[in-house]
């Protein structure tokens, strides 16, 4: 009969007990120094420690941490969420914490957190917490919708932009309902490199963008700097060359880029949208946005290459920050040609409902 077992478990309950008199009898600085030597053994012996010794070490952490004030408990948080063996009651009872402070360091980083754990916490957590999950390196599918349920807006947008989360049929769903309402989600998810095309589709289809208005096609003169934008006339006008152009194997990167060096708006435009089968309309859409994703995916939709598309960019106004600039090619780089050509899809079906409203107005 093996003993040995039976003896450290009761000297284990015993040292509980001692313990447990003994942090009642002490000073909360006496307690903090306690918990720090405590600690300190964990992450001195963190790759020789067994199992029942974490265990009784974890015991002796979450007495400890009752009597901890928040700041000391923050200090320790961040501690443990660097190991990778850890404390598991006391890191659950940490990350679990109300208090941001405490519950972040080891949401964001703590490899020991399991995705059952992530979840539960996701489950009953404050916007902190799942802010907090969705900047994990990796986030398991179960993990991403259980955030997805509960999270706001901005949840949504952090986990959509980490590359490291893995999203199932539900996540999907769940986010194609959201962007009904909300174009931010639509534009993330559709920018997201490994969006299925499938989704990207459906994503398009049930979130048209807003039609456009007439202050965007002032603005896109603006942004172009190029004085008053060209009128539907000039782009009739110039859409038979581009076509001839177009067949006969000319319209290259080349020529878009003499287009756009030398500002001629008109077969600019007329060149994007022949060479991505998008309305004029939707073009001109495209090219009125601030931001820079617009016109990249445009560019991307037309197979041009990355100049060309830096050329295209640059005839805005004052053209793209250094770090702007980064970013374009990043999203150039990653965005596949199909999500692309879907994305300027979706300033089609809104050009035409522009279209059909036009109409109706006018009746």
């Amino acid at each position: 009969m093996n003993l040995g077992q039976p003896m450290r478990a009761i000297s284990a309950a015993d040292l509980i007990t001692e313990l447990d008199a003994t942090i009642a009898r002490s000073s909360s600085e006496r307690c903090a120094r306690m918990l720090w030597r405590t600690t300190e053994l964990l992450v001195d012996g963190n790759n020789r420690l067994q199992e029942p010794q974490v265990g009784l070490l974890d015991d002796v952490l979450i007495r400890l941490a009752r009597r901890i004030a928040p700041g000391t408990l923050a200090e320790l948080s961040t501690t443990l969420a660097e190991l990778g063996t850890a404390p598991m009651k006391t890191l659950r009872r940490l990350a679990s914490c109300d208090d941001p402070a405490i519950a972040v360091p080891i949401l964001i980083k703590s490899p020991a957190l399991s995705p059952a754990d992530l979840v539960a916490i996701a489950t009953s957590g404050g916007e902190d917490h799942l802010l907090a999950i969705a900047g994990r390196r990796r986030i398991e599918s179960p993990v991403t919708e259980a955030i997805l349920q509960r999270g706001s807006s901005k949840t949504c947008l952090a986990i959509i932009g980490n590359p490291g989360a893995e999203f199932s049929g539900a996540a999907y769903a769940n986010l194609i309902r959201r962007a009904v309402e909300d174009d931010e989600i639509t534009k993330a998810l559709t920018l997201r490199p490994d969006t299925p095309d499938m989704v990207v589709r459906e994503l398009l289809s049930a979130s048209p963008r807003p039609t456009i208005k007439a202050s965007n096609a002032n603005a896109c003169s603006q942004v172009l700097a190029t004085g008053k934008g060209p009128c539907d006339t000039e782009y009739a006008a110039a859409r038979p060359e581009i076509i001839s152009l177009n067949r006969s194997g000319k319209l290259s990167d080349s020529t878009v880029n003499r287009f756009a060096i030398r500002r001629e708006t008109a077969n600019l435009f007329t060149a994007l949208s022949v060479l991505s089968g998008a309305p004029i309309e939707a073009i001109v859409q495209v090219m009125a946005e601030s931001g820079y994703e617009g016109p990249v995916m445009a560019c991307r939709a037309s197979r041009l290459n990355w100049q060309t598309t830096l050329a295209v960019l640059n005839i805005r106004g004052a053209g793209l920050s250094p770090g702007e600039r980064v970013r374009a090619q990043e999203l150039f780089e990653t965005l596949h040609l199909s999500t692309s050509q879907w994305s300027v899809r979706w300033g089609e079906i809104s050009a035409r409902a522009h279209r059909r409203t036009a109409r109706s107005a006018g009746k």
